[in-house]
């Protein structure tokens, strides 16, 4: 129960190891979908954890390989978060930066695009602000948690 199969070493290099795969898939699958799950991404982030649950800690059962895998994830994050608070570049890195979608009524097209955002997504950001129409807003930004934020043009 105690004694692991495998190195400490080698579960932390394990450790080290999936965190930076699943941070790059993250970053690849864009910040729409991080920031809103539908029922499939739920089934898909659930699929994953357990596809990596053996990169992770192998052929060892014991309690310590599992603490020191789930300690290696706990202080990478602390790392991750201590470099990005102190370097505005690491921030960008792993956080991304945020991106206007619509600017003083009009949509830009390419980031949508980029960003895979539709229409319809972006109308219903909208609709939640409480907001009709394209032309009523100076600004709309997909913020780097996946939420679209809005500002309205002042009424005159």
């Amino acid at each position: 129960m105690w004694i692991p199969s495998l190195s400490i070493l080698e579960l932390i290099f394990r450790g080290v190891a999936v965190y930076l795969v699943l941070f790059a898939l993250m970053r690849f699958i864009g910040k729409k979908h991080v920031g809103e799950l539908s029922p499939f991404d739920l089934v898909v982030l659930l699929i994953i954890s357990e596809t990596v649950d053996g990169s992770l800690i192998g052929d060892d059962h014991s309690l310590t390989g599992g603490l020191v895998s789930a300690a290696t994830l706990v202080v990478l994050v602390q790392i991750v978060g201590y470099f990005t608070w102190r370097s505005r570049k690491a921030e960008r890195l792993v956080d991304g930066v945020p991106r206007v979608l619509v600017r003083h009524g009009h949509v830009n097209d390419r980031a949508m695009k980029e960003e895979q955002i539709t229409r319809g997504e972006l109308i219903e950001a909208l609709r939640r602000e409480g907001h009709t129409a394209l032309t009523d807003i100076r600004f709309a930004m997909l913020e780097t948690d996946g939420s679209i934020t809005l500002a309205a043009r002042r009424k005159e």
